[in-house]
């Protein structure tokens, strides 16, 4: 598994700015590497020798070098929360930016800021309201997804292609096509959720996490982000429904669907499935599929 380059210790630069370069010593770099590779081999380990058995203890894996790589997968250019604040101007300081994150998040003292609300078109008939949240907030989210992607990427079916890594609909598409071969035909069924993110249960959402992770310190931050609220026009509003905006949507959304795709698969049988952003239209279809 490649996580990337070690970053040094900061140097000061002019004006007592922190500066982060590359290291040039390999051995310090490969033991950092091989220090989060080994920790999530072992999450991988426990989550597959273990199917079925809730997890109880994770968050202790969260140290400053899992924030660093954290920091490292999240984009330095996108869009900015409600704090203005920019992925290069949080790692002007980020050794004690992270160190700071790294304390706030194992007292249980993170406060998870609200999102900005933005809209983008959509099928140029609607708007699509999108939520940013800060930068430091999107660092700490793609911390804990990486703990829970080890944990529920074992108990996918094969069958599954949807928010997986390394999966994608072209290969879905492909599977189906030689699954209709091998059978000569079938039903491809086709499900789309109406603004799911928007309007998923949270208390059924939270029911399906604890089915595999019941570590409290993760349990607590994500119940945080769920209610973190939407920030609009200087207003700040709480939904009682949807899922939180960032990095952690989309592992969220993977362990409900793990719950789904499951149903699905003992209830029809093979199938490949693949779930898109459930963002389509509020509809089923089911059309029959004839080998060529």
């Amino acid at each position: 598994m490649t996580l990337g380059n070690r970053l040094e210790r900061p140097s000061r630069a002019k004006g007592g700015a922190e500066q982060w370069t590359r290291s040039g010593d390999q051995m310090a770099e490969t033991a950092s590497s091989n220090n989060i590779s080994t920790k999530l081999d072992r999450i991988v380990s426990m989550a597959r020798d273990n199917p079925g058995k809730a997890i109880t203890t994770l968050a202790h894996n969260i140290d400053l070098a899992w924030l660093h790589e954290a920091y490292r997968r999240t984009r330095k250019d996108g869009a900015r929360g409600v704090d203005g604040q920019s992925g290069a101007e949080y790692a002007t300081n980020l050794e004690d930016n992270l160190r700071s994150l790294l304390d706030r998040a194992k007292a249980s003292t993170y406060r998870a800021p609200p999102v900005r609300r933005v809209y983008i078109p959509k099928d140029g008939k609607e708007m699509r309201p999108l939520g940013i949240p800060t930068y430091e907030d999107k660092v700490l989210q793609r911390a804990v997804a990486m703990l829970l992607e080890a944990v529920y990427e074992q108990d996918f079916l094969e069958c599954s292609y949807g928010f997986r890594p390394g999966r994608s609909a072209r290969q879905a598409l492909e599977a189906t096509r030689t699954a209709a071969v091998i059978s000569a035909g079938g039903w491809a069924v086709e499900l789309d959720i109406r603004k799911f993110f928007d309007s998923v249960d949270r208390p059924v959402l939270q029911g399906v996490l604890r089915q595999r992770v019941r570590d409290g310190v993760l349990l607590r931050l994500i119940a945080k982000w769920l209610k973190a609220g939407v920030m609009e026009n200087g207003t700040v509003t709480l939904p009682d429904s949807g899922t939180p905006r960032g990095p952690l949507k989309g592992e969220l959304s993977r362990r409900y669907w793990r719950t789904f795709s499951s149903t699905m698969s003992s209830t029809c049988g093979s199938s490949e499935m693949f779930a898109r952003g459930c963002e389509a239209r509020q509809r089923s279809s089911a059309t029959r599929m004839t080998p060529s």
